[in-house]
């Protein structure tokens, strides 16, 4: 029942996005955008029922651009981490997610990337425009390495893209640690258990002194982090 209020909600909330992109695509103004889509994900975890407890915020420079980095367990660990996430932020999403009416259209406008991954090619273009963007406009942006959603619950091997925008752009990663989401939604379930999920934003980790020759190294050092912080009770 709590999804199906929040589905009616979203599809509310989505006839009030196209007619804000109406309004606001001539003038260029994306941040209001983003700030409704923050209320809407958090209105969204109140629905759902869910407890959030967040640690290490604290540590991130609000004048800083970062690549979040968090394992990924769940449907859920997107909106959330949006919401949780102490700026504005963009990601980087399979092209698929983009066909979503209106919804696909406003994440284009405010800057999240489609990636083909079917193409060799479609990754490093989707990597080139994100770091024009972290270049131009100061953004971050949040990416979960793995890929894909966990199917039993256990971190798996990390893919090089994310890396490759750290390493480009010069931007520190913070890992993020995300527990509990997959036992309230795993991957093939539509329907969502009320409980508690626990967000923990780990020390940024800088690249100046990575390349690709020492990828796997700095790959190494940000997913020991965020599995460090999987073993913490």
């Amino acid at each position: 029942m709590r999804t199906v209020v929040l589905l009616l909600i979203y599809v509310i909330l989505t006839i009030f996005l196209f007619l804000l992109l109406l309004v606001f695509w001539p003038f260029g103004i994306r941040d209001p955008i983003l700030g409704i889509a923050k209320w809407a994900m958090n209105l969204g975890s109140k629905v759902l029922g869910l407890k959030i407890k967040v640690s290490g915020g604290e540590r991130l420079d609000p004048k800083s651009s970062y690549i979040f980095m968090a394992n990924h367990l769940s449907f859920l660990d997107g909106p959330l981490l949006f919401w949780l996430i102490p700026r504005s932020i963009r990601v980087i999403l399979k092209k698929e997610v983009f066909r979503i009416p209106v919804i696909g259209m406003g994440m284009r406008y405010v800057g999240f990337i489609p990636v083909d991954r079917k193409r060799m090619r479609g990754g490093k273009r989707s990597i080139d425009r994100a770091v024009r963007l972290m270049k131009r406009r100061g953004y971050s942006f949040l990416i979960f390495p793995e890929g894909t959603r966990s199917r039993d619950g256990r971190i798996q091997a990390f893919k090089r893209g994310g890396f490759f925008l750290a390493l480009e752009s010069r931007a520190p990663i913070v890992p993020i640690t995300i527990k509990g989401t997959y036992e309230l939604m795993p991957r093939g379930r539509i329907t969502t258990k009320r409980g508690l999920v626990s967000v923990s934003f780990h020390p940024p980790v800088p690249v100046d002194e990575y390349d690709q020759s020492n990828m796997s190294v700095l790959i190494g050092r940000v997913k020991g982090a965020i599995e460090a912080g999987l073993r913490d009770s």
